[in-house]
């Protein structure tokens, strides 16, 4: 029989309409600011936490909806975005390093809703406000470094095999080594070349001396640098959960370039300290053999260094390094039991405990320094035009001598307060980052400008609608009513599916609802159009209705194929905000394509399967 679904085809529409209504639900409830508080693993959040934190708000007179302690930690909601913020710097304060106060939204949805995980849509930084980085990683420092690093590592290889040679130096994009004879260059070109692979030796004779010119090849360059990058993005999202924020936005963009989104987020000062610094430390004994007025006349003995510390006065300090901030697995800020100053407690992993063991139990009773360590970017003006650099800046902020062996957990005293002991413990539980980074774009977008963007997003897509609505109801009436039904479902489809998947909706996401709203009902007026067309040839309105839609399924097809196929291009080679529209359009696409055939079709089913139809409201 003519217009007759199976009822496998009819289950499955009303399936699909009850999921999407479900699913979509809980954005119509809305989400609340709210602070998830969390613990690290030397602590737990229980009920005593909850009653300080309560004691705390109440306390400061700042109103909060509700506080709940969940297996997740504790999560105190609030009515405003300014409560939130004011909250998560008392919180914070409170709390101390021990604890990661993170600010996001809290589904306001029923119980119910979210034990089946229906959760509202992600909201992107133009919507819900907060910070926006471009940050662009400082690639000659980088390979500053690497040369550094090899530079190192050679001396260390041909003093272990005894080869003698006259000089090692850097020299511009290249290491220089100059020997007395061909016999020890040949005899260091081949352990270099066995040992350093990603090194492209060549050798020299220049003067009476035998050298070797050491470059990086290309893919060695290529993987330094990418390296570099994939090490800074891992060290600035550890940095931002540190921080505390939900849902950040991290990725890699061009060759050398991070965009950082931080949603939520006001505090622009704080935010560029934490995640553009570069420090770490090193642990280095002091050397106490060595003459300190003879190594400033310019005699610094070999194996040694001078250095200074931050009152200026100068301190002479072995090479070797004991440990970098590489082996620190965990620190936490406080103040030292005996004196009151502020303190750094530092954990070191398993081959970073031995080597402090090792050296504290051989170094009984000599003095071991830390060495801060920081990267500062800065703007000279060299012949008129700015040329951004890195300046290294290197100070002795401890020095102690060893009293005991020690090895896994000890603390660092020295610091200038209680802030940079907070950031230094938090840095170096972050990690440190591969090479300088610089921010070359900020933008700050406030709470209240995210829900101006929220409503006028909003006003666009009802107002959108309305059109299409009236429009579709005045010229097909009764089946332009049908399609204006299928419209608020298609809507409702989107809407779900993005709630489903947890995308991000960004202000182009809200555009491509927006199109796909005027585009839902192309399909609709194809059908509708050949249905009028059928009537004109003279034949039934059952027999019309059913040739409208077989004959026009192939055009639609094609239609919304090619949009989607355009659609798919935009999200594979776009960035974040085309993506996002890419990924609205995309299931409109689709679901605009379920509900104008399969759904327009079962609703005028139900009203004319099995009857007999003299006239169509089309």
């Amino acid at each position: 029989m003519l217009n007759r679904y199976p009822l496998w085809k009819n289950l499955l529409v009303l399936f699909v309409l009850v999921i999407g209504i479900i699913y979509a639900l809980p954005n119509v409830y809305g989400t609340d600011p709210a602070l998830q508080i969390s613990a690290t693993r030397t602590t737990a959040v229980d009920s005593n936490t909850l009653t300080q934190v309560r004691g705390l708000l109440e306390s400061r007179k700042l109103p909060f909806k509700k506080i709940v302690l969940d297996k997740n930690g504790l999560l105190v909601r609030f009515s405003d975005v300014e409560e939130q913020l004011t909250a998560a710097a008392l919180v914070r304060e409170l709390l101390g390093d021990d604890y990661t106060v993170a600010m996001n939204l809290a589904s306001a949805a029923p119980a119910w809703l979210e034990s089946i995980n229906a959760l509202p849509m992600y909201l992107g930084l133009d919507l819900r406000g907060g910070l926006h980085f471009l940050m662009e990683v400082d690639t000659e420092t980088v390979l500053s470094q690497a040369y550094e690093r090899n530079l190192n590592e050679i001396r260390s290889l041909l003093r272990k095999n005894k080869i003698r040679y006259r000089t090692l130096r850097q020299q511009g994009e290249s290491l220089v080594m100059k020997f007395s004879s061909a016999e020890l260059r040949d005899k260091a070109h081949d352990k270099i070349r066995g040992e350093i692979r990603e090194l492209k030796l060549r050798d020299k004779d220049e003067n009476g001396d035998y050298l070797i010119v050491a470059t990086f090849s290309e893919p060695a360059l290529y993987e330094i640098k990418k390296a570099a990058l994939h090490q800074n993005i891992t060290t600035l999202r550890n940095r931002v959960n540190e921080l505390g924020v939900a849902e950040p936005v991290i990725q890699q963009q061009g060759d050398n370039r991070i965009v950082v989104q931080l949603p939520g987020i006001q505090d622009s000062a704080q935010a560029k300290r934490i995640l553009s610094a570069t420090a770490t430390l090193e642990f280095r004994l002091v050397d106490v053999e060595g003459s300190l007025s003879d190594a400033l006349a310019g005699n610094v003995p070999a194996g040694s260094r001078l250095y200074k510390e931050r009152n200026g006065n100068p301190v002479l300090l072995k090479k070797r390094v004991i440990i970098t901030g590489d082996r620190i697995t965990n620190a936490s800020s406080g103040f030292d039991q005996d004196s009151g100053s502020p303190a750094v407690y530092i954990n070191l992993d398993g081959p970073g405990a031995q080597a402090m063991g090792r050296t504290t139990k051989a170094n009984l009773k000599k003095p071991m320094a830390v060495v801060f360590i920081e990267y500062k970017p800065e703007t000279r003006i060299v012949d008129g035009k700015e040329i951004n650099a890195t300046r290294k800046v290197e100070e002795v902020i401890n020095i102690a001598t060893i009293q005991g062996v020690f090895s896994k957990r000890f603390q660092i005293t020295g610091l200038d307060g209680v802030n940079e002991a907070r950031d230094l413990a938090l840095l170096l539980r972050a990690g440190a980052l591969a090479a300088p980074i610089r921010i070359v774009e900020e933008r700050t977008i406030g709470p209240s400008l995210g829900k101006d963007n929220i409503a006028q997003g909003t006003r666009s897509v009802v107002v959108g609608m309305m059109f299409v609505v009236i429009f579709m109801f005045l010229w097909y009436r009764g089946f332009g009513l049908v399609a204006d039904v299928a419209l608020v479902v298609n809507l409702i489809l989107i809407v779900a599916l993005l709630s489903m998947l947890q995308a991000t909706l960004t202000l182009p996401g809200i555009a491509g609802i927006v199109l796909t709203v005027g585009m839902a009902v192309d399909a609709n007026v194809l059908i509708f159009e050949r249905i009028r067309e059928e009537l004109r040839l003279g034949n039934t309105p059952q027999s019309s209705i059913n040739a409208g839609y077989e004959k026009a399924l192939s055009t639609i097809a094609d239609a919304n194929i090619t949009t989607l196929i355009a659609a798919v291009v935009l999200y594979i080679f776009g960035t974040g905000p085309i993506k996002g529209f890419a990924i609205t359009l995309s299931i409109g696409i689709l679901t605009s394509m379920f509900t104008a055939i399969m759904g327009t079709r079962a609703i005028i089913n139900l009203f004319v399967s099995g009857r007999k139809i003299k006239t169509l409201s089309i």
